[in-house]
């Protein structure tokens, strides 16, 4: 019988021993999609925890004054986007204290542009991305199969993936309606939802196909320059993700058509292979996140493709070589023919190729070496570490 967590015994995430840790050096920014854990996450940090919500009144005089007793063994500051040049802020209440307290700061969309600019909070905190439930994360309380299962049907977000499966259209809607009215508004000035909306629906329909911004306008009746616009808010805002061909010129292969993947797989619109992908995707994913969050890792997550259209669904890769490569099936108990195809590069870079097929009989291994695995074992034990070890050199 599998177990789920309580309110007074919170599921512990996947990355709560390292952000301890880094709190004890750092302020820390905690991201990832509304709905994911975080500030459930954050409170369970520490018995002695103060939160504070910008958009509660006490709490934002408490937050603009830094009034807030010393004594407290974690300050938690929710939403604190909404306070005009937060990053300043933050710079100085770490440059005037330190991490005594230490400082949590939980958000979203603007958490993760922070991340990636060059600003005043250089050298003074260090990120985390929370994702969505997987296999590998559930494998201690939930059979791999059955954690794979509730993934497709029910998402991988805490509150769905646990309530009764009727649940989950209610939540979804929701879910959706509070990041477009509310989020998308707040990160940036977008009049026409319904568009937006409507974008969103197609995507749904061609997860897991490669598509162009052009094709996009087209239905929409709106320019490329905007449908990449609003595609770009998405992915701050943790709706969607994209996925873009490898290519060893880095800047080239994100230029070219990308595919997305949902980080809910319940909102998918397609068969159970379509899910099956999506759920791949995001398990990938967030792999690759964690190791470049924990160790400062460059793995990104691409698909295969060449001129005469042979194709791999997933490569993992680091700056210039391919590390694995993968293929996901609902059934099909036959080696992709992509393997065959992206076989000297795959041998050229020793990466690892591995056919994942969530319904299969028997285990076995193409005479190339691709192995063909059961899709909810390995997704249960993946572990990206090997392709993120530097070589030491010695004097």
């Amino acid at each position: 019988m599998d177990t789920q967590p309580t309110s007074n015994s919170p599921l512990k995430r996947y990355i709560t021993p390292h952000v301890l840790s880094d709190l004890q050096k750092k302020i820390v920014l905690l991201g990832g999609p509304r709905q994911v854990g975080k500030t459930t996450l954050s409170k369970s940090l520490h018995t002695n925890t103060l939160y504070l919500n910008y958009d509660i009144v006490s709490d934002r005089k408490s937050i603009q004054s830094c009034s807030w007793p010393k004594s407290v063994d974690l300050v938690v500051l929710d939403e604190l986007h909404k306070l005009h040049k937060w990053k300043t802020y933050l710079k100085g209440v770490y440059d005037n204290q330190g991490v005594q307290p230490r400082i949590l700061v939980t958000g979203s969309g603007r958490l993760d542009i922070a991340k990636r600019m060059g600003d005043s909070l250089a050298g003074r905190h260090l990120y985390w991305k929370l994702h969505p439930l997987c296999p590998k994360e559930l494998r201690a309380t939930i059979a791999p199969a059955q954690a794979l299962e509730r993934i497709l049907n029910q998402s991988g977000f805490p509150e769905p993936f646990y309530a009764d499966p009727t649940f989950y259209p209610r939540w979804a809607k929701s879910h959706i309606d509070i990041i477009l009215r509310q989020d998308l508004i707040d990160l940036e000035h977008v009049s026409d939802i319904l568009a937006v909306e409507t974008l969103l629906e197609i995507i749904s329909q061609r997860v897991g196909q490669v598509v162009s911004y052009e094709s996009l306008a087209e239905d929409l009746g709106r320019s490329p320059i905007t449908i990449k616009r609003w595609v770009s808010l998405l992915e701050n805002l943790f709706v969607l993700f994209r996925v873009t061909p490898w290519s060893k010129n880095i800047a080239r292969s994100l230029l070219k058509a990308p595919k997305f993947y949902f980080f809910d797989t319940a909102r998918v619109q397609g068969d159970a292979g379509t899910r099956f992908e999506n759920a791949v995707a995001c398990a990938l994913l967030k792999e690759v996140d964690f190791q470049n969050d924990r160790l400062g890792a460059k793995l990104r997550l691409h698909y295969l493709r060449d001129r005469m259209g042979h194709e791999l669904d997933f490569a993992v890769t680091d700056e210039r070589t391919i590390k694995l490569a993968l293929e996901a099936k609902w059934a099909d108990d036959d080696f992709a023919p992509g393997f065959k195809a992206f076989s000297s590069p795959l041998k050229d870079f020793g990466a690892q190729a591995v056919q994942l097929v969530a319904k299969l009989g028997k285990e076995r291994e193409s005479p190339q070496g691709t192995k063909m695995v059961k899709a909810a074992e390995w997704l249960s034990y993946m572990d990206l570490t090997p392709y993120c070890q530097r070589q030491s050199i010695r004097l």
